[in-house]
């Protein structure tokens, strides 16, 4: 016999999968060197500095003054480039994608899992990726 779950069992099951992943390797990497960033002075100040100029790149482009937000513009992309070049900030940049890839992986391998679970259970083809009740529907018989 086959066990019917709840929406509020799934949900269980998510928080204990979220909690598994915020205590992983990835996740502990990306906690560490975001510290490491916030204790960096230097980058502290780098950030703040893009933030402003971003808000004053919004004024800009919200009275159209293109001159003033090119040059707007232009400073913040030297500010990203060296902010870019401190190991730090790729070590962080690094651990961001590879939490964005678990969380990824666990994503398409349920959405996988319930697709096959679907197919299977109804008598399906996995290799067509077919339902059982669409193999049975276009097996070639007439309703005539």
């Amino acid at each position: 016999m086959t066990t019917i779950y709840t929406k509020d069992d799934i949900v269980a099951k998510a928080r204990e999968l979220a909690q598994m992943i915020s205590e992983s390797k990835e996740v502990d990497f990306f906690k560490r060197a975001e510290a490491q960033i916030n204790e960096n002075q230097k980058v502290r100040e780098m950030i703040a500095s893009i933030k402003s100029l971003q808000k004053q790149a919004v004024n800009f482009q919200h009275y159209n003054k293109s001159e003033a937000l090119k040059k707007v513009e232009e400073k913040i992309e030297k500010i990203q480039n060296e902010l870019d070049e401190i190991p730090i900030i790729q070590e962080f940049q690094e651990s961001q994608i590879e939490v964005n890839e678990l969380l990824q992986l666990v994503s398409h391998t349920i959405s996988n899992k319930v697709t096959n679970e679907i197919i299977s259970s109804t008598g399906g083809d996995l290799l067509a990726g077919e339902t059982g009740s669409k193999v049975r529907n276009s097996s070639g018989g007439s309703c005539s």
